[in-house]
């Protein structure tokens, strides 16, 4: 099973979410989504913008932490338009 780092973007929020997960994607987003305590619980129109796929949890841990570790709106949008 591979295991994901993603990036989700809140147009409410105007923040964007970094995260990692070895579950489906769709479902993990879908979870976000739902009303729940914690920092992503209560806006509801989470998207996903990015995402790499990896290996090990060790790898997309440190992916996360990594792209977490910038604290630069810019860099992010700059990752997210490599993409595309």
């Amino acid at each position: 099973m591979t295991q994901k780092t993603y990036i989700l973007f809140s147009a409410s929020k105007n923040r964007f979410y970094i995260g990692c997960t070895g579950d489906d994607l769709s479902q993990r987003i879908r979870r976000h989504n739902t009303n729940h305590r914690g920092f992503t619980g209560n806006s509801g129109d989470w998207i996903l913008m990015y995402h790499e796929e990896f290996l090990t949890k060790k790898e997309a841990l440190g992916r996360e932490r990594e792209i977490k570790a910038w604290k630069s709106k810019v860099k992010i949008l700059a990752l997210i338009k490599k993409l595309s």
